[in-house]
């Protein structure tokens, strides 16, 4: 992967494109496609708004395999949203093709 910059950032942003599942208290399961992602955060489009201010649970496939982490909603551009990873330490990843929703 090549890093790029969008704008002045501490750290470097990879594109990524891979479906994302969003689990919010407020509005329960939200789909979206993802964007980019960095060692602090991920970007993704969503047809449905997401609640800015929020933490929610995030799901989506690395390389590696999948990902469930908890994230907040930092920001919202039209249909794109910036997600701020809140504990890197509650990553989870897991080999088997079904991950149960995550609780808030």
């Amino acid at each position: 992967m090549n890093a790029y910059t969008v704008d002045a950032r501490d750290q470097p942003r990879f594109k990524m494109e891979t479906d994302v599942r969003i689990y919010s208290r407020s509005c329960g399961l939200l789909k979206g496609r993802t964007v980019d992602i960095s060692e602090s955060g991920i970007a993704a489009m969503l047809t449905l708004e997401a609640p800015v201010g929020e933490v929610v649970e995030l799901e989506f496939v690395l390389p590696s395999g999948p990902v469930a982490i908890h994230a907040l909603v930092r920001q919202k551009n039209a249909f794109r949203y910036g997600f701020e990873f809140v504990d890197t330490g509650s990553v989870h990843e897991t080999h088997s093709s079904h991950m149960p929703r995550p609780r808030l």
